[in-house]
């Protein structure tokens, strides 16, 4: 089994920092693919940002020139770094990685998500 935990989710003014982290453990043989998104109340779920396996980054538009993606292969770790934050990033944020549990057989995880509000 693998479990995704995350950590580093808070209260923050408008225009502050955060950095999120999120830890994958269990039966891993390697992860492709690590990804967040966000869900605010009453909306869907939006990809904030994904990693490849090979360190290639994109991200949604609304968070471009503001956020970072990044990851640690041998911590089994993604972190996304929020800067220049606004009260319309506020929404839990989970993360999600595609996680190969054998050389062929892989399964997409999410963590439990962490709440980040800001304030005006």
């Amino acid at each position: 089994q693998v479990q995704l935990v995350e950590s580093g989710g808070g209260l923050v003014q408008a225009g502050g920092s955060l950095r999120l982290s999120c830890a994958a453990s269990g039966s891993i043989f390697r992860i492709d693919a690590m990804g967040w998104y966000r869900q605010a109340p009453g909306k869907q779920r939006d990809m904030v940002a994904a990693i490849t396996s090979g360190g290639s980054a994109n991200y949604a538009d609304s968070v471009k020139g503001r956020f970072t993606i990044s990851r640690d292969n041998a911590k089994n770790t993604v972190y996304l770094q929020m800067n220049s934050l606004k009260p319309e990033d506020t929404a839990s944020y989970y993360c999600t990685m595609k996680v190969y549990t054998g050389y062929y057989y892989s399964n997409d995880y999410w963590g439990q998500g962490t709440q980040v509000t800001v304030s005006s």
